[in-house]
């Protein structure tokens, strides 16, 4: 991504598993670290310094853009809704309001919003999104002339606003086991398996991006057309990604349409494995945990949106222990904050068990960084301050109200268990100074920006 050389002076940097002060990281023309020198006193000539804690760019392993549309606004229908009829709102309500904002999305608003989104997604340090894409066609299920207009607008946002992305494009056939799409969701379906790899199989992979394939829950997708999705990312070896058991009520309809869990239909049909990641996995058997481990399959915890939307709390230890990697994603963006979705996974563990120390500070930066780099396709060329990886960079200050009095050896601890999105100072990409002193370099005014493409779907 970069196009000339550039050196950077980190006053602290996470390398190797430890903080390491005075770090030279020198990023080559080629976008990738060139070299790694710490204790190196004297910021060096023409070096740009880095103030704070550096750490891998964070990764972003679950998004969906468009939902950031609804901070708030759902807060406040949802509120509404309970006073009017008294019921308890729930994932299946929010479902609802989500449609509705998705139904107004044209392939040009959609660049705007996510532009803005993913602009956001920098100044909180992450320097890799892996959007989960299905909002493929108009309103009513029409084709665009360009099949894949509206993924091709994410990926475009992603460049304008400097940070990587892998578009995990998403097969939606069904709106339940055995059920058609119903109307907000023709948008979504391509009406086969065979029909939606014809369309992805347009997409083309750069510099800046990566293109997966996703499989929408084992509603959404019919048992017969899962080995499809499936065959399409293993023979490009590429990642696989599947909302699952994030909904008891999807549990208990899988057993009654299949007579197994949904992992166990999963299993069957050859989607597991190390290239495949499972999104939320909140309700899952002890059978389905050792399924998800022995396969190497790994799981994205998303525990701002699960304790959003009422979701429950996953078991993450048990996976983790079982074999399967972990990584963070923001998902429906109540907040864009991967700081607080590491401390989150480790804090909601607390609350569940009632114990402390589930995962060290060091383990929590690794679900942050490598191995949410490695579940959205970039594998070992990210989430390292290491020569011949990436040069994607986050800089947390240790000086804010919430980090300063630790000393910096402990400013992994620092970041991850007190530090905000706030705290962000810099994100560097591919070389490629992105944010600089909390100052987007390439979205102007980006609280602008947001407001004005959410309030341009709203009406307002």
């Amino acid at each position: 991504m970069s196009l000339t050389a550039q050196t950077y002076w980190a006053e602290h940097a996470w390398v190797n598993g430890s903080v390491r002060s005075d770090v030279v990281i020198v990023a080559a023309a080629n976008g990738r670290i060139a070299a790694v020198v710490p204790d190196s006193p004297r910021p060096p000539a023409g070096s740009v310094t880095l103030r704070g804690l550096t750490i891998p760019g964070l990764a972003n392993a679950h998004s969906h853009a468009f939902h950031r549309a609804l901070r708030g606004v759902v807060q406040a229908e949802s509120e509404a809704g309970t006073e009017t009829a008294g019921a308890p709102d729930s994932f299946w309500t929010w479902r609802e309001v989500m449609y509705g904002v998705a139904d107004r999305l044209t392939p040009d608003s959609y660049f705007e919003l996510a532009r803005a989104v993913y602009a956001e997604m920098a100044m909180a340090g992450i320097t890799c999104v892996g959007e989960f894409h299905y909002l493929h066609h108009a309103p009513g299920g029409a084709r665009y002339g360009n099949p894949n207009a509206m993924g091709e607008a994410l990926i475009a946002a992603a460049a304008e606003a400097g940070i990587r992305i892998t578009l995990l494009d998403t097969c939606y056939l069904s709106s339940g086991f055995g059920a058609e799409p119903g109307e907000h969701q023709l948008r979504f379906s391509d009406g086969t398996a065979e029909a939606w790899a014809e369309r992805v199989s347009g997409l083309k992979s750069d510099g800046n991006t990566r293109i997966g394939a996703a499989i929408h829950s084992v509603r959404a997708v019919p048992a017969d057309q899962l080995a499809t999705v499936a065959g399409w990312a293993q023979e490009r070896t590429a990642p696989l990604h599947v909302h699952l058991s994030e909904q008891t009520a999807e549990n208990d309809a899988c057993v009654e349409a299949h007579g197994f869990t949904p992992t166990r239909l999963l299993a069957d049909h050859g989607v597991l494995g190390p290239e495949t990641t499972a999104v939320h996995a909140t309700h899952l058997t002890p059978g389905d945990i050792r399924l998800l481990g022995h396969s190497a399959t790994g799981v994205c915890m998303c525990p701002t949106t699960e304790r959003d939307l009422a979701d429950g709390i996953g078991p993450a230890a048990e996976l983790r222990s079982a074999g399967s990697p972990l990584s963070l994603g923001s998902d429906s963006h109540a907040v864009i904050d991967i700081l607080e979705e590491a401390r989150a996974m480790e804090l909601d563990e607390r609350l569940r068990t009632r114990a402390r120390g589930h995962w060290t500070a060091a383990q929590l930066l690794r679900a942050a960084t490598v191995d949410g780099h490695a579940a959205l396709g970039w594998g070992a060329e990210a989430g390292r301050i290491e020569v011949g990886a990436l040069a994607d960079l986050t800089t947390v200050a240790l000086d804010s109200v919430r980090t300063a009095g630790p000393p910096p050896r402990l400013g992994a601890e620092t970041a991850v268990f007190a530090a905000t999105n706030a705290d962000v100072r810099h994100t560097v990409v591919g070389g490629r100074h992105v944010v600089r002193d909390g100052t987007h370099q390439l979205v102007p005014r980006v609280p602008q920006a947001l407001a004005e493409s959410i309030e341009a779907l709203h009406g307002r």
